[in-house]
């Protein structure tokens, strides 16, 4: 037992140097939306959508104790042909990657938002149903349990010493708790284990460049907005346990596929940009990564205004001064009197009559699509041509990024109905969801803290491979 304590602890030490060790050619995992090839309707996915960005916005709330004080329950209206309400749902994009030896596959959430990586494990007290098999560490011949008196099971917030009681996996091992303020919460053993990361940069595995051995959460009891197509969460947070910092990469990017498409892209850890510019139909804009002490795990932009169409909006800056970047939110929420102000300028320039709450709609602003102008287009139910939309601007210090018509209106002709997929919440933080960042790759310098954007064709990264 004292042999294998000194092996474990052995291990733990060399842990940077695994981590120090990405090469030039860095790692790249695959990259998919949560319901791809699903089979589910547009209207589905973006009721399912809306749901989930409620119960997101409860957890960033957490990180502050005034904010998650002020947090309230919306209900989410059901509508857009989806029937009932019914429980939260995730809407997020997964990396794909394998752990163990042999490896063994797990598809973990790509957040921004928080920094643990975990993912559920055997014996499961609580768990959430998957789509693949649980995570037994007693399958795997590299798998480490933490011992509780490791200075790595001290670093993190709530952890305790596994006693007795039949709980074989928390035996004097290092057992976390890690929850979010919308109540989700998983309960497990702090572990090491070999990491495989696929498609590596080079199509192979040459160099051993895609595997890694990484501090993780082995989750036993898992409670929350999970749904069978996720089995955990990868942190990708400022804070030391998230993927990047384990890896000590000094960049790392994402590029998210439109979520009506089955389509895969890449994220990509350390990997150089040229990885990434043939997929862009657009310029390269840049603006600078912030940091608050009161939330040192998020990634705030400095938001100086918005514009809807040519009006730039009469928003105090003090108002859109804590806004972040997260790739696990799903619709951009802003602050109350924010919304109200961008809300009620499309009202004016779209011109078309607006849905009220009791016409049932998953968002808050809808516009009712005109009638088919001829007998022509009723007969044959085709897509009317596109209703005239004004553009949407965020502009940030140093950049002024215009979003894609796709990126903040849904349209669903079947219901003759167009919404504004964008939401208010209590609070002062603006969140940048991965909605609005559907086909944009984005690029986190974090050696000078640096957010770098650009049109892209998404899946075309994935298909270069």
């Amino acid at each position: 037992m004292k042999r294998q304590l000194v092996a474990t602890l052995l291990l733990l030490i060399a842990l940077p140097a695994f981590a120090a060790s990405v090469g030039a050619a860095g790692i790249v995992a695959l990259l998919t939306h949560a319901d791809a090839g699903r089979g589910l309707k547009r209207p589905e996915l973006v009721r399912r959508m809306a749901h989930r960005t409620r119960a997101r916005r409860r957890l960033l709330s957490s990180s502050s104790s005034s904010s998650h004080a002020k947090e309230s329950d919306r209900p989410v209206r059901a509508g857009l042909g989806a029937g009932g309400g019914g429980s939260i749902v995730t809407n997020e994009y997964l990396v794909h990657l394998s752990v163990g030896t042999p490896p063994r596959p797990v598809a973990l959430t790509l957040d921004t938002g928080s920094d643990l990586v975990w993912t559920q494990c055997a014996p499961c007290l609580n768990c959430f149903d998957q789509g693949v098999a649980l995570l037994d560490p007693a399958g795997s011949s590299t798998y480490a349990a933490v011992p509780c008196d490791a200075p790595l099971c001290r670093a993190l917030p709530f952890t305790s010493c596994g006693g007795g009681g039949g709980t074989s996996w928390g035996e004097r091992r290092c057992v976390y708790v890690y929850h979010y303020g919308d109540k989700s919460l998983t309960v497990g053993q702090l572990a090491t284990d070999r990491f495989t990361f696929e498609p590596s940069s080079d199509g192979g595995n040459a160099d051993g460049q895609s595997e890694r051995r990484l501090t993780f959460g082995c989750g036993h009891f898992n409670k929350g907005i999970f749904q069978a197509n996720e089995t955990g969460i990868a942190g990708f947070g400022r804070g030391r346990w998230s993927l990047p910092s384990q890896l000590g990469v000094t960049s790392f990017s994402y590029c998210f596929t439109s979520m009506f498409e089955s389509k895969s892209s890449l994220v990509t850890l350390g990997a150089p940009a040229e990885l990434q510019r043939h997929a862009h139909i657009g310029s390269v804009q840049s603006t600078p990564l912030l940091k608050d002490p009161s939330q040192p795990s998020l990634y705030f932009l400095g938001l100086k205004g918005i514009s809807v169409g040519r009006t730039r909006l009469p928003v105090p800056e003090r108002r859109l001064r804590s806004t972040i970047i997260d790739s696990g939110a799903s619709i951009t929420t802003m602050p109350e009197d924010v919304y109200e102000a961008v809300k009620a300028e499309f009202v004016a320039q779209v011109g078309l009559p607006v849905i009220g709450a009791e016409a049932g709609s998953a968002l808050d602003l809808c516009f009712a699509l005109p009638e088919p102008a001829s007998p022509f287009w009723r007969r044959r139910r085709r897509r009317l041509p596109a209703v005239r939309v004004p553009s949407l601007t965020l502009h940030l210090e140093g950049a002024d990024w215009e979003l894609p018509r796709g990126n903040y209106v849904f349209e669903d002709h079947g219901a003759r109905v167009m919404c504004l997929v964008l939401d208010a919440a209590p609070g002062d933080q603006t969140v940048i969801g991965n909605y609005q960042q559907q086909n944009t790759h984005v690029v986190y310098d974090l050696d000078n803290d640096l957010l770098s954007f650009a049109p892209a064709q998404c899946d075309k990264l994935a298909a270069s491979l």
